[in-house]
């Protein structure tokens, strides 16, 4: 089982930035970055795939928000611009070690491998 370590959270004004990383402890196919409200349902923030291609982002944070990888290190990243309130929440790594056509983040299944999460609370 894939072990995925988050780091990057924090407390941000608005219209700040926060770069999120999620080191792997092997290989991974997609990855994916969720993220937790209290009393919501986790929402698909983004994912990619092993070779970079075709991110997908929810509609919520494009233009805003960035995933990228390397490969070598076994981390993906979120560059997360702009912040806004509604961007707090828990975000969560995900990852799978198998092949796919192309990543989701429409749900959580697909992704056996989860980290612990990292807080990111945007306020003034």
């Amino acid at each position: 089982q894939l072990q995925l370590v988050e780091s990057g959270g924090g407390l941000v004004q608005p219209g700040g930035s926060l770069r999120l990383s999620c080191t792997a402890s092997g290989f991974t196919w997609d990855v994916g970055w969720f993220r937790q409200v209290p009393g919501a349902e986790s929402e698909g923030v983004a994912c990619i795939r092993h070779h970079g291609g075709r991110p997908k982002y929810v509609d919520s944070v494009k233009g805003r928000f960035t995933i990228s990888r390397d490969n070598d290190k076994n981390t993906v990243f979120l560059q997360m611009n702009d912040l806004k309130p509604e961007d707090t929440g828990v975000y969560y790594c995900a990852a799978s070690p198998v092949y796919s056509v192309a990543c989701t983040i429409e749900s959580r299944d697909g992704y056996p491998s989860w980290g612990q999460g990292t807080q990111v609370t945007v306020s003034s």
